[in-house]
């Protein structure tokens, strides 16, 4: 097998004020997609995929891949907004990519054959989840048979405004049961509190959350194609600028079909990333804290 990294880097950080995928958090210049494809690399991953807008690309290899390419291979996909079903028009005035699930079909003339895991570039996941996804996949080698790392949802909410995380709920052999996309979470006096129909109401910390972290065999394409085509002309109707057809939620319209299990795997490495431009000092010392511990080298991509 030739495991494979696929990263979301196609988002246009409208909250954070500018492209967050390759702002630097690391003394020698790294972003945190920096550390994930170093982590990826360690646990045994051969290739990988970045998932960005086309007009991103010269930004992406100056800043990133022209230092990666001599440890792994590298192929990039590009999400356009015109990549879409045939007899399906481009509403005026849209501009906002189609989603999480449309960029990850921006993938499926590539990704045809090997396992991957694919995720955010703006979220730092740790080592410990990247070994225990990589090992699930090498050792469960089965369609339909997914999996996922989640994350304590205290543990991924920002201090400087709401954000939008995957609830997760599991059987009793930890398979995921349900998965909903729930948006505007905010802390507040350390509680995990949601706003919604202009109300809010208090989730309990420990909920089980998921960071766009999914291992995958190539056989999810033709179903997540399916349901893409499938649920995009409602969307647009109903939200002709801002639809986006979200990854977490469709994996729990395959679960719902019976035609997918996703196995949640748990990591003792704490999360963390950037939602706001505040968020970045935060950040920047946590990284800081795990070079001075020996963690990682000063320089990842030292040859």
């Amino acid at each position: 097998m030739k495991p494979t990294l696929v990263i979301l880097a196609a988002g246009m950080g409208s909250r954070y004020g500018g492209l967050k995928q390759i702002d630097t958090v690391g003394n020698n210049n790294e972003c945190i997609i920096d550390f994930t494809i170093y982590d990826a690399i360690q646990a045994g991953f051969k290739k990988l995929v970045l998932i960005i807008r086309k007009e991103h690309e010269e930004a992406f290899e100056q800043n990133l891949v022209s230092k990666i390419r001599p440890f792994i291979e590298v192929e990039y996909a590009y999400q356009d907004l015109n990549d879409i079903p045939e007899g399906v028009k481009v509403p005026e005035g849209r501009e906002k990519p189609w989603g999480t699930t449309h960029a990850l079909l921006a993938c499926r003339h590539i990704l045809k054959d090997d396992p991957f895991v694919i995720c955010n570039a703006d979220d730092f996941y740790g080592k410990d989840a990247f070994n225990k996804i990589i090992t699930y996949l090498e050792n469960n080698v089965s369609e339909k048979h997914y999996c996922m790392v989640g994350y304590k949802l205290s543990n991924t909410l920002s201090d400087n405004g709401t954000v939008t995380r995957g609830f997760c709920q599991t059987d009793e052999n930890h398979n995921l049961s349900d998965i909903k996309e729930v948006m505007k979470i905010k802390k507040v006096d350390g509680q995990a509190v949601v706003e919604e129909d202009g109300k809010e109401y208090e989730v309990s910390n420990d909920t089980v959350v998921s960071m766009n972290f999914w291992g995958f065999y190539p056989d999810i394409m033709d179903k997540m194609m399916s349901i893409f085509e499938e649920q995009l002309p409602s969307g647009i109707e109903k939200n002709p600028l801002k639809y986006e057809a979200l990854l977490p939620n469709n994996v729990g319209d395959l679960i719902r079909r019976n035609e997918c299990e996703v196995k949640v795997l748990t990591s003792d490495d704490p999360w963390f990333g950037v939602t706001y431009r505040e968020d970045k000092p935060k950040v920047v010392a946590k990284i800081q804290s795990y070079k001075d511990a020996g963690l990682y080298p000063f320089d990842l991509w030292k040859k």
